[in-house]
C-alpha cells in the first residue's frame, strides 16, 4: 500500500507508572528509561490527499521497531544530551543530539499526560532529528534489501532489514 517508505531515528520514552496531567517537574517520576525506536512512516499515505487518517502512516504492519533493550533512567541521568545517528546501509543519515529536540523528555511526558493517561509499558516516541528521507534533495525512501541501523549513545544499537511485504 506504500512506496515512500521513511525512516525516523528516535529516542522512546518508557513509562512505569499511571500518569494523567503531570507536571513537567513530576514527569521523571513516571520514567522507567529509555530505548531506541524506528518511527518508520509511509509518506505517501501521510500526504495522501484522500481522507485517510494521518496515523495509518505510521501504522503499517513491522513500522516502529524498538529496541534492543530498555535502559533505565538511573543509567541516563540526562536524556538530553545523548548523541543518535542513523545509517542506511553504510551511508549516515541522521547525526545529531537529544539537545536538539524541540521539546525536552519531561515536557514531552507532562504533555502527553494531558491529552491521555499513561500507563506502565507505554511507549513515548519523542521526534526525529533532520536527515529524513522525505527532505533530501532527491528523496530517499528505504528499499528491499536495505538496513536500517540507529544508535543512541548509552542505549546501543537498534538495526533492522528491510523487506518488501
Amino acid at each position: 500500500v506504500t512506496k515512500n517508505v521513511d525512516f525516523e531515528a528516535e529516542l522512546v520514552v518508557v513509562i512505569k507508572d499511571v500518569a494523567r496531567n503531570i507536571d513537567v517537574n513530576d514527569a521523571d517520576r513516571v520514567i522507567l528509561g529509555y530505548t531506541i525506536g524506528n518511527d518508520v512512516t509511509a509518506r505517501d499515505i501521510q500526504y495522501s490527499s484522500s481522507k485517510t487518517l494521518y496515523s495509518w502512516s505510521k501504522s503499517l504492519d513491522t513500522f516502529a521497531p524498538i529496541g534492543p533493550w530498555i535502559v533505565t533512567k538511573d543509567e541516563i541521568p540526562d536524556p538530553q544530551n545523548l548523541r543518535i545517528r542513523l545509517w542506511i546501509n553504510d551511508e549516515i543519515y541522521q547525526d545529531s543530539n537529544t539537545a536538539n529536540m524541540i521539546k525536552g523528555v519531561k515536557e514531552i511526558v507532562s504533555e502527553a499526560s494531558k491529552y491521555l493517561t499513561l500507563y506502565p509499558g507505554d511507549l513515548i516516541f519523542t521526534g526525529t532529528p533532520a536527515g529524513t528521507g522525505f527532505a533530501l534533495k532527491p528523496p530517499r525512501f528505504l528499499r528491499d534489501g536495505d538496513t536500517v541501523r540507529i544508535e543512541i549513545e548509552k542505549i546501543g544499537v537498534l538495526e533492522n532489514p528491510v523487506k518488501r511485504m
